[in-house]
């Protein structure tokens, strides 16, 4: 049964569980983020600045995690990206006060960083250009559902075992992957034993890239509209994909007064109407490509998504019904899924080979974002004595990131962008 699967989608599977399993880690935290508080005597703007340091930590070695993927191939970032993340969720069970919370989580940060670049540098290698935007979907399908799978494995274990027991179970589930990663995946389809030769032509003649080592064009990308618009909507998005992660099960329990388990139930089931939304996207993404043209396909899934999410988030923060805020939360949740997989396939389309650092460059920009609003949505919750005034700014920034977002263009690769800038400045 096995063999029948086309090694492409082995891959897949294999990448479908990473980021599974990066997401069962990421969202550990925040639903065990009161009983933190409770033991630490944390503040909201002192556990924001323990979700920050994850964050900030992420941002900064975002880009030379996806310039090394570039540069030394996949297989050995991700196993780096996975040893070391793997490490320090463990560790995160061992902290004993703040200072031990905010160094582990920082190097957490810096353990993960590069699992998105190297997984969208993957899937540009493995998949012909017409099976991109189903391909991305996987991974999104595996984030939302190692968040989904989460609640029901970290909220019971914390109360039978304390909160310190889900990080030793956690990290010991990265390592199993390691070891699968190691002893199987290959860089390039054509070095992988057992797959065909028909296999390989069809990947590697459909690809939209070809293998060069040229350096990155900083300049001419950094100069370039186009690219600056992918960036400030992924800013601006992830301050709605942050409050999902790391804020909503706090929000849920001490802003809407939901109890733990009521809080795992929602947010278990906000990932898995995500799980659906993720699936649909991609479907939806690449019809809309083949029908409409590249450029439409991702500017109107990506505004779509990022547009209804912040105005069902204002209906949740306005709300005095936890029946009404919490149905809002999951459209939220459903909606949002659309946006991340164009996000992502969007920078592949770009970056073609250079698809690592510029998922690189991206997730930076979204990273910084998410640090932001680890640390605003808690000052302002301890300011103003609510947590719904967090939650409006959170709308407002989504809806704006939308409104960016009209403003890409998938069709501007790189190595376009590179001779085009030559150009004018020999011009």
């Amino acid at each position: 049964m096995i063999k029948k699967i086309p090694y492409r989608r082995r891959v897949l599977i294999l990448l479908f569980f990473l980021i599974l399993i990066t997401y069962l880690d990421r969202v550990t935290i925040s639903l065990v983020g009161v009983r933190i508080k409770d033991a630490f005597h944390l503040s909201n703007t002192q556990f924001g600045w323990v979700l920050g340091s994850f964050s900030l930590a992420y941002a900064l070695f975002e880009i030379p995690s996806g310039m090394l993927t570039d540069r030394i191939g996949q297989r050995a970032v991700f196993i780096r990206i996975v040893l070391m993340w793997s490490l320090f969720t463990a560790l995160t069970g061992a902290v004993t006060g703040m200072t031990s919370l905010l160094l582990i989580r920082f190097l957490f940060g810096i353990g993960e960083s590069g699992a998105y670049p190297t997984s969208s540098s993957t899937i540009g290698r493995w998949f012909p250009s017409s099976e991109r935007g189903r391909s991305m979907s996987a991974l999104f399908i595996g984030q939302n559902a190692g968040a989904a799978v989460a609640p029901l494995i970290v909220v019971p274990v914390a109360i039978h075992f304390g909160w310190r027991a889900p990080f030793f179970v956690n990290g010991l589930i990265g390592l199993l992957w390691v070891i699968v990663c190691w002893s199987w995946f290959k860089n390039e389809p054509s070095e992988m034993k057992g797959i065909s030769k028909e296999e390989v032509v069809l990947i590697e003649k459909e690809r939209r890239f070809l293998q060069h080592n040229e350096p990155f064009p900083w300049r001419a990308v950094l100069s370039n509209r186009r690219i600056w618009a992918v960036l400030i909507g992924f800013f601006c998005s992830q301050w709605g994909l942050y409050f999902f992660v790391a804020w909503m099960p706090v929000y849920l329990q001490q802003g809407r007064h939901l109890t733990e388990t009521h809080m795992k139930q929602v947010t278990s089931f906000l990932f898995v109407l995500a799980i659906g939304g993720a699936f649909f996207s991609g479907i939806l993404s690449d019809w809309l490509v083949k029908k409409k043209g590249l450029i439409f396909g991702r500017r109107f899934v990506g505004m779509f998504g990022m547009g209804m999410s912040g105005l069902f988030l204002i209906v949740t923060a306005v709300s005095a019904s936890n029946f009404i805020a919490v149905t809002c939360l999951l459209i939220c949740g459903f909606c949002y899924s659309f946006y991340s997989l164009t996000a992502f396939s969007t920078c592949v389309d770009i970056g073609g080979a250079k698809a690592g650092t510029m998922v690189g460059i991206m997730n930076f920009f979204g990273q910084t974002g998410a640090f932001f609003l680890s640390i605003v949505f808690g000052k302002i919750a301890d300011a103003v004595h609510n947590y719904n005034t967090p939650v409006l700014l959170i709308a407002g920034i989504l809806i704006l990131g939308s409104i960016v977002w009209l403003g890409i263009d998938p069709e501007n690769k790189i190595e376009n962008l590179k001779a085009g800038y030559i150009l004018n400045k020999g011009n």
